[in-house]
């Protein structure tokens, strides 16, 4: 079984990724962000660095998939491959951050893996404002999000809500982190939980 967590920068992902692998003993996949040698760089300067982070990161997703693909073990996974995609690289592109020949490009590479690609059996998607989101970035402290742009956690969040309404590859199940405190409230992490197995008994019913 596969599980993959959705959300913008800040929801929560990794967390919540640690607690369900916990939880239910599943393998987890983490998004490679402390490893990543552009992430740094792409901060101080987007426009130079978008497109060498945007292919890092779809890379390091595919090779997610294929690990996933070929374990015989429940996986969750820090987000996926489509938002790779559908969301930062488009996000970038219509920012001005990306040329139209590397977006291209990148667009043309992901549709070839696409065709190697299962969806999730469930996706899990962490729905927040920008002041969640922006008390959750400053609480864990990454140097290199000290110079995170508003407008660009702003356009994010309206492509993963334009994103996530006409996601259809599997099931939803939408958290509201505005509202629940996953880590530090027992009861709220026990609310997801339901949410899931409700999920997971009618997958395999």
């Amino acid at each position: 079984m596969h599980i993959a967590i959705s959300g913008n920068i800040g929801c929560g992902k990794t967390t919540l990724t640690k607690m369900l692998a916990r939880h239910y003993g599943w393998q987890a996949v983490f998004e490679p962000v402390e490893e990543n040698p552009y992430l740094a760089d792409f901060y101080e300067n987007m426009a130079q660095w978008a497109f060498h982070l945007q292919i890092y990161f779809l890379h390091s997703r595919f090779e997610q998939i294929n690990f996933i693909n070929n374990s015989q073990n429940s996986t969750v996974q820090d987000r996926t491959i489509y938002e790779d995609a559908h969301i930062f690289a488009a996000n970038l592109y219509e920012s001005g951050y990306l040329e139209k020949r590397d977006y291209e490009n990148y667009l043309n590479l992901f549709t070839t893996m696409m065709s190697f690609v299962k969806p999730p059996d469930l996706l899990i998607y962490l729905k927040g404002d920008i002041s969640t989101l922006v008390a959750q970035i400053e609480k864990r402290g990454r140097p290199f999000e000290n110079g995170m742009r508003l407008d660009y956690l702003k356009s994010l969040n309206k492509k993963y809500e334009d994103w996530i309404r006409k996601y259809k590859e599997s099931k939803v199940i939408t958290i509201n982190i505005n509202t629940l405190d996953i880590l530090g409230n027992r009861e709220d992490f026990s609310y997801v939980v339901e949410q899931i197995d409700r999920e997971i008994h009618g997958l395999f019913s």
